[in-house]
């Protein structure tokens, strides 16, 4: 008892301590709890009301968060220069956002779309340059196309579809694929179903997976629609403009992204790392093949062969979590920090903080704490499980740990 007050009494001087202690929004002080020797801080630490995010991050994918959740730590853990991580980057929330606090960035996700959808927000090209080269592109396709594909695209949309993924493949295959192809490729990928007239297809749900045709067309006759014609350069500079409502940043910082599994990176330097903010896959099982097969489709990519992590089991998913703690051990520099965020409870009986604690046993880190960002809608007291009856996520848990 007497050595975990004396952890307490040291963490209580340090800043990111003291910042969540003495945090207040709106009138809430933090409230501070303890969960298996660890502080933990509840509060509405970032929601929308507090800062707007910079529209460069607007980017559809499926179970991201919010750019204020890693900013947060970023702002407080490091200073400019300094680098931040992300092992699971998903749609790249964490490397942007680094970015624009003018951070150094590492990306990774075992999901190559990813690189394709974080690395051209990083040096984003003009808007007049992304249309001198959409101009420059042949728009006829006159080869074969697969007929299912008009469920969901105008036959003219759909041709213009083929002929830019051709364009995009040859380039690529050359080693001619530029800042800017990769810019269009990236908004290309993103706009190829939706619900509104922003997208190349018809009204389609939702617009971070493709649904398949089946239900495409079950939609198209419960709606009594057709695919209309939608011009896909248009498309594309209309998002782009969208993207860069907020300004268009050439970020000059170092970034690098990668695709390997998050226990085995080594093409990252041995510490590299100043702080990790990252979101691991939880126990659902996503089904990436189903999920992306009309972006895997037009990127040329095989979605059967990306092994993403599937955990039903709590053990199998603590055993994948401590594999990646064990690697993150190596490229995460000493009295670095890694914050963890684990999403809401499942079904209210399984605490994903306490696995992530039980992971980190006997490993290179020191838990420092479990910070919850509660949203207005869910009451602190019930901040260990959903009582709502919302489906889901209604907070943000970080476990906050530092790197020994």
């Amino acid at each position: 008892m007497l050595a975990q007050q004396s952890l307490f009494e040291e963490q209580e001087h340090e800043p990111i301590m003291r910042a969540l202690e003495s945090f207040e929004f709106a009138g809430k002080r933090t409230e501070r709890l303890e969960r298996e020797g660890v502080p933990v801080f509840v509060n509405e630490f970032w929601t929308a009301k507090q800062r707007q995010a910079h529209s460069i991050h607007e980017v559809s994918y499926r179970a991201c968060f919010k750019p204020q959740l890693p900013s947060f730590f970023i702002s407080r853990l490091t200073k400019p220069g300094d680098t931040v991580y992300d092992p699971f980057m998903g749609r790249g929330t964490t490397p942007i956002e680094a970015a624009l606090l003018q951070r150094n960035v590492i990306g990774n996700d075992i999901n190559p779309l990813s690189t394709y959808l974080a690395r051209p927000r990083i040096n984003p090209p003009s808007i007049e340059e992304i249309a001198h080269r959409l101009s420059r592109i042949s728009w006829n396709h006159n080869g074969p196309w697969d007929t299912d594909l008009l469920a969901f695209y105008h036959p003219e949309t759909l041709s213009e579809i083929y002929a830019l993924r051709a364009y995009l493949l040859a380039r690529d295959a050359l080693r001619k694929l530029d800042r800017i192809d990769d810019w269009i490729r990236m908004v290309a990928i993103n706009r190829l179903t939706g619900h509104s007239s922003g997208f190349f297809s018809v009204y389609s749900l939702p617009p971070n997976q493709a649904v398949s045709v089946a239900a495409q067309r079950k939609i198209n006759e419960r709606r009594n629609q057709v695919p209309t014609y939608r011009k896909v350069s248009d498309v594309i500079l209309k998002k782009t403009r969208s993207l860069y409502a907020d300004g268009r940043k050439t970020l000059s910082v170092h970034a690098q992204f990668c695709s390997e599994p998050a226990h085995n990176t080594p093409e990252i330097p041995t510490g590299a790392v100043d702080l990790v903010v990252t979101s691991p896959p939880f126990l659902d099982v996503v089904q990436y093949a189903s999920d992306n097969w009309l972006r895997t489709w037009f990127a040329g990519l095989d979605g059967r062969s990306v092994d993403i992590s599937m955990h039903r089991k709590p053990d199998q998913w603590t055993e994948f979590v401590r594999s990646t703690f064990v690697e993150l051990g190596r490229v995460v520099r000493s009295g670095g920090h890694v914050a963890f965020e684990v999403g809401e409870v499942r079904n209210a009986t399984i605490e994903l903080e306490s696995l992530v604690l039980r992971a980190i046993g006997g490993l290179p880190f020191r838990a420092k704490a479990i910070v919850i960002n509660v949203q207005e809608f869910t009451k602190t007291a019930n901040c260990w499980g959903v009582r709502n009856n919302k489906k889901g996520t209604n907070t943000n848990r970080i476990v906050l740990v530092e790197r020994q």
